[in-house]
């Protein structure tokens, strides 16, 4: 008897785990698409990317809201290991698309499957990402919208039409993203041109920020300028206070981070940017699985300033194409 109790027992655990491992089959079974939305951490910022994105899909017939899709969400808050469990349990569940929110959620996907689609935002082109292979050509799995670095000229040269007096500018940046590096290299060839003297500090995450932005105070910078960086975003409003209480202006070519405390950018609208990409995710959910796009370069960026910060400066006058917030 005992022993009869025990193989039920062990039958019992056997369903259950199957019903919590096994992938999700019914939305296929019904014709619903299962789509699969990876953030690599909690930020303002990108977080307009993936409103844009769900925006796009429902606006092009597919909305979790009347079951026309199921999307499976996961944020990996900054975690390296977290953001690899959360790959590894949507390629599990059979997903029929991951989209990524930044840069390293787009790394991680294409490098765990090869199968799945992956369509990314917010995330450079694949070349500027290390993720084409000998012959210069991106995983067949990729598509979705990416930004080169051409535009970072334009964003370092508002230093000049705001302070033509500036001579010294602090840069923070993680030499672990690909993005960030090509980056630097830009804004260190714009600053040469407009004579501006560069002080950088490097950071592997976003809880070195807070010293490296101290260590650049002290180095006696006249502006900051806060790069395409996830360790950036994830913990800006420390840098922002810490210039704020030097009176040190902030430039970048982000232009969410403007909201955030940034005086000024020109760079990617986010919500346009996920738009950009749930467009080609619904296209191609919309060709039966048959048409994947090409990956895209980003359509719409903007120039925008912080009033609150542009009064801070007495900054008020400004080019009428920027977009005030």
């Amino acid at each position: 008897m005992k022993k009869r109790m025990n193989i039920c027992m062990l039958a019992a655990m056997l369903m259950l785990f199957n019903n919590c491992t096994t992938p999700n089959t019914k939305q296929n079974e019904n014709g619903k698409p299962v789509i699969a939305f990876l953030d690599a951490f909690v930020d303002e910022t990108i977080a307009q990317a993936k409103t844009g994105f769900y925006k796009a899909l429902a606006d092009n017939g597919f909305n979790e809201s009347d079951t026309s899709i199921t999307i499976l969400y996961r944020n990996a808050q900054g975690d390296i290991p977290t953001l690899t469990q959360a790959c590894d349990y949507f390629i599990s569940q059979k997903v029929d698309l991951i989209a990524t929110n930044a840069t390293l959620s787009t790394i991680t996907a294409v490098q765990k499957t090869s199968t799945i689609p992956v369509c990314m935002m917010v995330s450079p082109s694949p070349e500027n990402a290390h993720l084409t292979d000998a012959q210069g050509k991106a995983p067949k799995n990729l598509f979705g919208v990416y930004e080169t670095l051409a535009y970072i000229d334009t964003s370092v040269t508002l230093i000049n039409y705001f302070f033509p007096n500036a001579k010294h500018l602090g840069v923070i940046y993680n030499q672990a993203e690909p993005q960030s590096v090509s980056a630097l290299e830009h804004i260190q060839l714009a600053c040469k041109l407009l004579n501006l003297k560069v002080s950088v500090v490097s950071v592997s995450n976003s809880s070195e920020t807070q010293l490296a932005i101290q260590s650049l105070i002290g180095k006696g910078i006249d502006c900051f300028f806060a790069m395409p960086d996830n360790s950036i975003f994830a913990s800006f409003e420390v840098i922002a206070a810490a210039c704020k209480v030097k009176k040190i202006p902030v430039f970048t070519s982000e232009a969410g981070l403007v909201k955030r405390g940034a005086l000024c950018a020109y760079g990617a609208d986010m919500f346009a940017w996920g738009y950009q990409a749930g467009e080609q995710a619904a296209k191609y959910l919309k060709s039966d699985k048959k048409n994947q796009p090409m990956p895209a370069l980003v359509n719409k960026r903007i120039r925008v300033i912080n009033k609150k910060v542009a009064l801070e400066f007495n900054k008020l006058t400004f080019d009428k194409n920027f977009i005030a917030l």
